[in-house]
């Protein structure tokens, strides 16, 4: 199963989950900073990132890691408080752009291409005080920022995601309130961090296309995160159309106005106004775009970034109590079908990829595909044997190679989550999705490798599997 030539094999990490570092060298407050060191439960055991992996110093272990696996490409994120303190360009740190300065040219001189996330859910805490991303200011404050980050890395950065899973971010954040800052909203929150996050998007894709694309002749896209839904009953219209709900205020939510229309999908607009207006609200709680801003945000995206990790049966349930939410909005019920194994929150599901991604191929005109996340957690195990989690890797990579082969899907590029165990949000260090196991005990934060390392590595190598279809 050898997978087409120049095709990129990856992992991915994230600033606030691995670096550590929280207040070193002039680095300023992010709102997980703030919002683990409140305590309260929020996270598994009070756990914060303040010490992490410790890349932040310890850069050239994970970099073994990388070429022990043999990765041609590395996913990682830039701290945006560690770059500007206070969210602006007003106040620069300079150790922030040396250490990112140093990653991405070891990178570079170990053949390895850096793809860079600017914005991976750890918001400077200063522009959080400001209102966030409820806030219409914030589009301005982050154009500044990926334009900054522009013009100090893209020299040698040619793969840009700007945001990282804005749909979770959005609801988890701003509507559950589960995410810092930690205040629900409610059916309200969530739809207008929404609606900031695709405007500053979509400014910053301007920004790179106009002012810097032509000289650093470079991509730019943001990572929307995606399971799959499958109806409960498949002779059931409701449940069909339940799961095409799922779709649609999951994926198509963003993806839509950024890759075909700059508008909403109709079935999320139709579904939220509907609800809003049983709830006796004046108007729809989904904010509106303009003329002008669909014009802005249409077409945006230079490839199609994606992350799966697993699937879920669905079934139309009515809110009938009319609770206001954005879960209650959808109008389903999600859960696993009885036969799928689990580990941790994520069901293996492989063949939910294949079908994702033909979904995306036949819905968004077969763009370029890149999947920027995927993999599966365990607890802190006995041993480093994962024999079981490779597994779930193996059957997804068959599913991949059925998808390029068999469905024509155009992916050019698998990154897994995550080179190291990491700090893991609300789960801290309970669930570890490494490819190296960290010590989180020991000062020295070893990494060694799970069996799982090696196997992909061989994948890597090889190009693909060494077995037929």
């Amino acid at each position: 199963m050898a997978f087409p030539a120049g095709f990129g094999w990856g992992a991915s990490t994230a600033a606030y989950q691995v670096e550590g570092g929280w207040d070193a060298d002039g680095k300023g407050p992010s709102v997980w900073d703030t919002f683990t060191h409140q305590g309260g439960e929020r996270v598994f055991q009070n756990q914060t990132g303040d010490v992490a992996c410790g890349s932040y110093t310890l850069w050239e272990e994970d970099l073994k890691c990388i070429k022990q696996l043999g990765l041609t490409h590395y996913r990682f994120s830039l701290s945006w408080s560690r770059l500007l303190p206070d969210g602006t360009t007003g106040f620069i740190n300079q150790k922030g752009i040396d250490y990112y300065n140093k990653i991405i040219d070891d990178l570079l001189t170990n053949g390895v291409t850096p793809i860079v996330t600017l914005y991976h859910f750890d918001l400077p805490q200063a522009l959080e005080d400001k209102g966030g991303w409820l806030s219409e200011a914030i589009i301005e404050s982050f154009d500044k920022y990926a334009r900054f980050c522009f013009s100090t890395f893209g020299d040698r950065v040619k793969q840009w995601i700007t945001i990282n899973e804005p749909n979770i971010l959005a609801i988890m954040a701003y509507d559950l309130g589960v995410f810092p800052p930690g205040v629900p909203h409610f059916g309200t929150g969530g739809y207008q961090a929404a609606h900031n996050l695709i405007k500053a998007h979509a400014r910053s894709w301007h920004s790179y296309d106009s002012l810097f694309r032509k000289e650093q002749k470079g991509m730019v896209s943001l990572a929307i995160f995606a399971g799959w839904a499958e109806p409960a009953d498949t002779n059931s219209v409701s449940d069909q159309e339940a799961a095409k709900r799922a779709i649609a205020f999951c994926l198509d939510f963003f993806a839509k106005p950024i890759f075909i229309d700059g508008d909403y999908p109709e079935v999320v607009k139709s579904q939220i106004a509907f609800m809003s207006k049983k709830q006796g609200y004046p108007s729809s709680r989904l904010p509106e775009f303009t003329e002008e801003e669909k014009r802005m945000i249409k077409g945006t995206a230079d490839f199609f970034a994606v992350q799966y990790y697993t699937s879920r049966l669905v079934k139309y349930q009515e809110n009938k109590k009319e609770e206001v939410g954005f879960l209650q909005d959808v109008e389903l019920q999600v859960f696993p079908d009885p036969s799928w194994k689990r580990l941790d929150w994520v069901y293996v599901v492989p063949w939910g990829i294949r079908k994702l991604l033909k979904y995306i191929k036949d819905t968004y005109n077969n763009p370029v595909i890149y999947i920027t996340e995927n993999g599966l957690p365990q607890g802190d195990p006995a041993s480093l044997d994962d024999t079981q989690r490779w597994e779930y890797f193996r059957q997804t990579f068959q599913e991949l190679f059925k998808a390029i082969q068999l469905d024509k899907v155009n992916l050019k590029l698998y990154c897994a989550w995550s080179l190291l165990d990491n700090f893991e949000w609300t789960q801290g260090y309970s669930s570890r999705f490494g490819f190296f196991h960290v010590d989180f005990e020991d000062p020295a934060r070893p990494r060694v490798p799970y069996t799982s390392a090696k196997e992909y590595a061989k994948i890597i190598r090889n190009n693909g599997l060494k077995e037929s279809l």
